[in-house]
């Protein structure tokens, strides 16, 4: 809210009317105030800052030709598209526009385009000022298609004095234009080179169904069931089912925690865990995902070498299996790099033949044939799924190791997820796909174990004599009541039913060659699928350097940015453990793999989660920290379950990349170690967006003194950011310090807020005044990162009765924290914040007591010493009560952000941390944001989209399009009532008397001063007059907080703009960041 273009250049104040042609001090220069206006916009112009470098004036140029130059630089013109000369801006203060707009047919400005152009953040709510509204293009991280990256002006630039060079900020908070962090992938059009994006049945629920649906649906489905049974194996589905649906809830969560980009599981880890666990992680799972193409092809070219007669082989089976395994990854390898497209046309064709083949099953298993019969299948019969229904396990298996056996089907719910980058809307195409994934083939999974358990028996012997002639004592199994004696198999050697032919389903199906087509399917499309992970993933690792020697492998290579380098490694890979040719040994391994992902996935979600990270904001809200964390364990326990040798050597590969812990001897030793050797290692690691919190510097005295200050505070710094209670304490020539009271007092009330449970330290220093003391806490207070970056007070509601001089020192305490580049937050409950003169608070725990009472009022407060104390006023009661307001539940209502001006984002973080909190979950967000009347649907859905990608909830957006109407004549009245006592009031004294009075009491509002900021003045009052109308009943009020110019606006006529903003409020809080992002869309 602050506008420099209506602040006079340093040197020049406000100044007295004279009729002596030079300026005197209090006088305006207009010229030069543009020219200092339109620099502060040039100095941050859109998408870049060099771009119209070369427009600008040289410095030797006069003020009038510098002004001409800088408005070239903003492009304000005429109607005639001729740059406006600088002698034809009028200005008011607030504003800068030009008479060719003001004399435009239309009107105003609307001749200036409401597109991205050079002169974007000077148009607010249809006047042209330096402060910038809210924009979605301020959180780019770069430039793309999808819109410019903007530079937002700085908080120097709108607060410096005008003759200082503006702190240069550059990038900070993580915003670096990496060449990693490329823009979210969206469908481009075909101009931009038409590249392939898919949605999310193509691009995820195809890929990880045809993964689920491997090899084991059809050939080894049956056997469990034999072993297992059907209800233990339904049992193990069932656990498989678990632990996937519980990494898939993790995997939906992170996913939608900001734009995902190319990577798959490592990109969803690292951007979580950080690159200490998706390093490890990433390449560990890029390479189960070559070897794993090794098993498919293996296990397709083993499936071709048993179909084949024995007079077929050209050599042996081990060597034929390496000939049709190396032909097959070859053409694997052909399909992968002739791009995605076809990659995924050839796992739509392959689905459907996997689906055909399952209804054949399906079909068929209706159908009992008579020559079937003697192989073990009858159709659907009563007795002998109550045979199957128990476990028979053989061959020394047990119900872990065939859990063992069948989980790989399960290592397949990350294929949509790996191939993030190639997915149009990746936020909702993995959720999506992957649980709907997940759903249908552990239905599929469970159907084909209860239909294999009740049509056929576990075994057959496949001839067609062995049927019952004689009386039935001798046979009791299911098969008996069906006419046949297979009990000749308990011997063994039986070569048909559940326990003995892999082939079974081949045999229930209507169209036996149509589940080898099956099998072919699920082995190919698993294999195809793996080829193309495990380069994707490789290549997002290679990109962000984390191993410098395997850079190489990042470039990629054509409209989809293809990963050839990383194809052809994978392929060497693959082809090498293909040649091995037993995949009894690496299975295990593989299946480890997968599972220390799964578990890293839900430990990523529970350590995000735990650690209340202001960015962690996933707008997927099925998921449960506790239940992803029981997800991480279960993983773990699964790996040990299936091959404890392989989970052990797993850990260790984890534990030797991530150990680093610090063992002291005793407890207390140990939590100093790990805080020092933590906050030693958080500075060496850069500030990001993600990472922001909230770190308040309090300046709350006594931390009892300002109960309802604390507790708000406290409420979006818990377990979320740094708090500091900064307590200045006065000393001066006829105060001298105390430091052995003060250290007292430091354990004392550090004890206290632990008692309350308040997260916070408590700091205080000796200082001569409030701004002094303020100075020491901002530059001193923090270690390291540990560091405030905002700083938070309340508002001085007796300043009209008290010293000006107080009024001075606060509202230099707000330009020192700007000039620090510290945010401000400012506290306002209109009963106040200090209860410390009232009997039994603030410092003294020790009420006044009347020990001789005559006659007591009936109000009343009891205190231990059990002596009645001192009666309260009204008004203390009513400070008392709203003192505590904030430590109790807040009751359903709302909290109203007036998000006018963009701070980089505090404005709008600080009531989403409360929300997040028990005691304001009843409170929804509205928003209000100023725009123009013309354009109230258009700014109404522009920042919903924005609120979206933030993953913020709202309840309700509101367009103020009447911001800049006059406020009613009353209320102006008061307000020149309000700065009568303040006024200097140049005209009716000497220049020399006012300036010598100007120079005593700074304060002081001059007349041109006042005409100056008219519109900004007119503004505050009508911005009170409109919270007044739509935020009276709302729980709690945040507010963009006006900026001043340091050095031109006067301390009392600010003090009247932020009095005249929050008066008869409910509580306010007046909110400025430092513009500098605090909020991101990107994961």
């Amino acid at each position: 809210m602050s506008d420099p273009s209506s602040s006079p250049p340093a040197g020049q104040k406000p100044a007295l009317k004279s009729t002596v042609p030079p300026q005197s001090r209090f006088q305006v220069d207009p010229v030069a105030e543009a020219a200092a206006a339109a620099s502060g916009a040039a100095k941050t112009p859109p998408a870049t800052r060099s771009s119209r470098a070369g427009s600008r004036a040289s410095e030797g140029t006069t003020a009038g030709e510098e002004a001409k130059g800088r408005f070239r630089v903003v492009n304000f013109l005429d109607p005639s598209g001729a740059p406006a000369d600088a002698s034809d801006f009028a200005f008011n203060g607030d504003t800068v526009r030009s008479e060719a707009s003001l004399h435009s047919s239309t009107g105003g400005l609307s001749h200036f385009s409401d597109t991205h152009s050079s002169t974007y953040y000077l148009r607010t709510f249809g006047h042209n000022t330096i402060d910038a509204v809210p924009n979605i293009d301020f959180y780019r991280q770069t430039e793309a298609p999808l819109g410019e990256k903007l530079i937002r002006p700085s908080l120097s630039e709108l607060h410096d004095e005008l003759d200082k060079e503006p702190f240069e900020d550059g990038f900070t908070n993580g915003e670096e234009p990496a060449g990693a962090e490329e823009i979210a992938p969206k469908v481009v059009s075909d101009s931009k080179g038409g590249t392939v994006k898919f949605g999310w049945i193509k691009g995820v629920l195809v890929r990880c169904m045809l993964n689920i649906w491997g090899v084991m649906l059809f050939i080894r489905m049956s056997w469990i069931v034999g072993q297992a049974g059907i209800a233990l194996s339904c049992g193990i589905i069932l656990i498989a089912v678990i632990v996937t649906t519980i990494t898939g809830l993790s995997t939906s969560a992170i996913a939608t925690n900001g734009f995902v980009r190319g990577g798959g599981a490592y990109y969803l880890i690292s951007r979580s865990l950080g690159p200490e666990f998706g390093g490890s992680i990433g390449l560990i799972f890029a390479f189960a995902n070559a070897v794993a193409v090794a098993m498919y092809v293996v296990g397709f070219a083993e499936t071709v070498v048993e179909l084949l007669d024995v007079n077929a082989l050209m050599t042996d089976e081990i060597n034929d299996i390496r000939i049709i395994g190396t032909l097959t990854i070859i053409l694997l390898l052909g399909i992968s790099v002739a791009g995605m497209e076809w990659e995924a046309k050839a796992q739509i064709v392959l689905l459907i033949i996997l689906v055909a083949a399952i209804f054949n099953y399906t079909i068929g298993s209706f159908i009992p044939m008579k020559s079937k019969e003697p192989k073990g299948f009858f159709g659907y019969n009563a007795a002998i799924m109550m045979e199957n229904m128990g476990p028979d396990f053989r061959d020394e298996e047990t119900f872990f190791s065939v859990f063992a056996i069948f989980f790989p089907a399960a290592t397949g719910i990350l294929a949509g997820a790996n191939i993030s980058g190639d997915l149009s809307d990746p936020q909702s195409a993995i959720p999506k796909g992957t649980l709907l994934a997940i759903l249908i083939t552990g239905i599929v999974y469970v159907a084909v174990a209860i239909s294999n358990g009740s049509c056929i028996v576990r075994d057959a012997t496949g001839d067609d004599n062995d049927t019952i002639i004689g009386p039935l004592e001798n046979c009791t199994d299911a098969a008996c009541t069906l006419g046949y004696d297979f009990s000749i198999c308990k011997e063994g050697g039986c070569k048909y039913g559940l326990q003995n032919d892999f082939q079974v389903m081949s045999l229930v199906s209507v169209f036996g060659p149509l589940i080898t087509a099956g099998i072919f399917s699920a082995t190919l499309s698993s294999a195809l699928a793996s080829l193309v992970s495990a380069p994707k993933v490789f290549q997002a690792l290679c990109k962000d350097n984390i191993y410098p020697g395997i850079r190489v492998f990042a470039k990629g290579y054509g409209k989809n940015n293809e990963p050839l380098r990383g194809y052809v490694l994978t392929f060497v890979i693959g082809l090498a453990f293909i040649l091995i040719a037993e995949l009894n040994i690496i299975a295990p391994i593989i299946s480890n793999f997968f599972l220390a992902s799964y578990a890293l996935i839900n430990f990523s979600v529970f350590h995000a989660s735990l650690a209340n990270s202001p960015g962690w904001r996933p707008s997927f809200k099925y998921y449960n920290k506790w239940v992803s964390l029981a997800g991480a364990v279960l993983c773990c326990v699964v790996m040990f379950v299936i091959n404890w040798w392989a989970a052990l050597l797993t850990n260790v590969i984890y534990f030797l990349c991530i150990a680093d812990v610090n063992w002291g001897s005793s407890t207390q030793a140990l939590m100093y170690n790990q805080a020092l050797s933590h906050c030693l290692h958080l500075t060496g690691v850069e500030d990001h967006i993600k990472n922001f919190r909230p770190q308040c510097l309090v300046m709350i005295g006594y931390p009892n003194a300002r109960p309802a200050l604390l507790h708000l505070v406290h409420a979006f710094t818990k377990n979320v950011g740094l708090m500091i209670c900064g307590h200045v304490r006065m000393v001066g020539t006829f105060i001298r310090p105390n430091h052995k009271e003060m250290m007292s007092d430091q354990v004392r009330y550090q004890r206290w807020l632990l008692k309350k449970r308040i997260k916070a330290f408590y700091t205080p220093v000796f200082a001569e005044d409030l701004r002094q003391g303020a100075q020491y806490l901002l530059q001193a207070a923090g270690l390291g990162r540990l560091k405030p970056n905002t700083l938070v007070f309340g508002f001085k509601n007796n300043w009209p009765d008290g010293d000006m001089r107080d009024v001075e020192t606060y509202i230099n305490t707000i330009h020192d924290a700007f000039d620090l580049q510290y945010g401000v937050v400012i506290i306002r409950l209109k009963e106040g914040l200090d209860i410390s003169h009232i009997p039994g608070q603030g410092k003294s725990h020790k009420p006044h007591i009347i020990r001789n009472i005559c006659c007591i009022p009936s109000v009343l407060l009891w205190n231990s010493s059990k002596f009645f104390t001192l009666p309260l006023s009204i008004v203390d009661e009513k400070l008392l009560a709203a003192s505590q307001q904030f430590k109790k539940k807040q009751r359903k209502g709302t909290i109203d952000v007036w998000w006018l001006f963009d701070d980089g984002g505090l404005t709008l973080l600080i009531p989403y941390l409360l929300t997040n909190k028990k005691k304001w979950t009843d409170c929804k967000i509205r928003v209000f944001i100023g725009g123009k009347i013309n354009r109230i649907d258009h700014d109404r859905r522009a920042m919903a989209a924005l609120l979206s990608k933030f993953r913020i909830d709202f309840s309700d957006i509101n367009v103020l399009g009447d911001i800049n109407t006059k406020p009613k004549k009353h209320n102006k009245e008061k307000f020149e009532e309000m700065i009568e006592p303040y006024r200097l009031k140049e005209d009716d004294m000497e220049q020399e008397a006012a300036e010598r009075l100007k120079a005593e009491e700074p304060w002081r509002i001059t007349d041109n001063e006042l005409e100056l900021y008219k519109a900004k003045t007119n503004r505050q009052i009508r911005l009170n007059e409109l919270l007044k109308e739509h935020s009276s009943t709302a729980n709690l009020i945040v507010m963009s907080m006006p900026l001043a110019r340091k050095g031109t606006v006067s301390s009392a006529l600010y003090m009247c703009w932020l009095e005249t903003l929050s008066k008869d409020l409910p509580p306010v809080l007046l909110v400025r960041g430092n513009h500098q992002s605090v909020l991101t869309f990107y994961s």
